[in-house]
């Protein structure tokens, strides 16, 4: 069981006289989660409900605003659990808590039943029609990351600004052929994916932006090991056809994308989660690579 701080505890006690007056709190647990500390809270109505406090460093990285614009609209496509409260100011967020609720693990993700589930997820937000005004703005976040990690002090891979050359080169010229943005989470890993008795739920939308669709499910391929008739299947059930080479190539070409800003996002974080987040970029940065020679 993971500990809970003092300090959260406070905290959380304190606004939830505020935004439940007539309730106490009877019990924090707390949940999983790479950045942020979130506790589930069981009130004295028997209700439980998520409580997010962002984690140390977030602000630097994270806009407010814009996850609670795109939160706001996941939870009215009904993608996501009901919000109960967003500060924009501090990123603090309160949510019903999903009853009966299964974490995905690339294992049940990789299952047929959710392939299809998440493909069908998915269009529902590509496909909602709507312009969130969130831009996703690839090559900003890579430069914001690059100026954070030299700020702290911190290092780049030997062979970065060559490999930096080559993504940027396949970035520019798959960007020419794009001719809408659509909503897209962008960091749809496997721990955001909630299952419950009925449905499937995408939580967490941090880095929710206007995006090519191809991003969330180059995401979905990586974060759940999927192989390649497992990709196929995911991407047939989602275009509703077998996928012609022009889209298998915008899928591959995501997949170096996300690992190149992901790797870098690794390195942002090593200051304050050390050894854990420079190995996960590096692993992050080693698959790049590897996918840089199939492409």
């Amino acid at each position: 069981m993971m500990k809970i701080e003092l300090s959260d505890k406070k905290n959380i006690e304190k606004l939830a006289q505020t935004i439940f007056p007539v309730n106490s709190v009877i019990s924090l647990t707390r949940l999983g989660g790479l950045t942020n500390r979130s506790y589930c809270v069981l009130m004295d109505s028997s209700k439980q409900y998520v409580f997010r406090l962002p984690g140390e460093g977030t602000e630097e990285l994270i806009n407010r605003q814009y996850e609670k614009i795109s939160t706001v609209l996941a939870c009215k496509l009904g993608i996501d659990t009901d919000l109960l409260y967003f500060c924009d100011k501090t990123g603090i967020k309160i949510s019903r808590y999903i009853e009966n609720a299964r974490t995905m693990s690339p294992n049940t993700m990789r299952k047929r039943e959710n392939i299809l589930a998440v493909a069908d997820l998915l269009k529902t937000l590509h496909k909602c029609d709507f312009n969130t005004g969130v831009p996703f703005e690839f090559f900003q976040m890579v430069n914001g990351y690059e100026d954070f990690i030299k700020s702290n002090n911190g290092s780049f891979y030997e062979d970065y600004h060559d490999v930096n050359r080559q993504v940027m080169q396949i970035k520019n010229e798959t960007d020419k052929g794009i001719s809408t943005l659509v909503p897209c989470h962008n960091d749809p890993l496997c721990e955001n994916w909630i299952c419950d008795d009925s449905r499937m739920y995408l939580i967490d939308w941090e880095y929710a932006g206007m995006n090519d669709p191809f991003w969330d499910l180059a995401d979905v391929s990586i974060e759940a090991q999927m192989n390649d008739e497992m990709d196929a299947k995911l991407l047939s059930c989602y275009l509703g056809h077998k996928p012609m080479e022009d889209e298998k190539f915008r899928f591959m070409a995501n997949k170096i994308y996300l690992d190149f800003l992901w790797s870098l996002w690794g390195k942002t974080r090593t200051p304050f989660d050390g050894h854990l987040m420079e190995q996960y970029a590096l692993n992050r940065y080693i698959r790049l690579k590897q996918n840089l020679l199939s492409i």
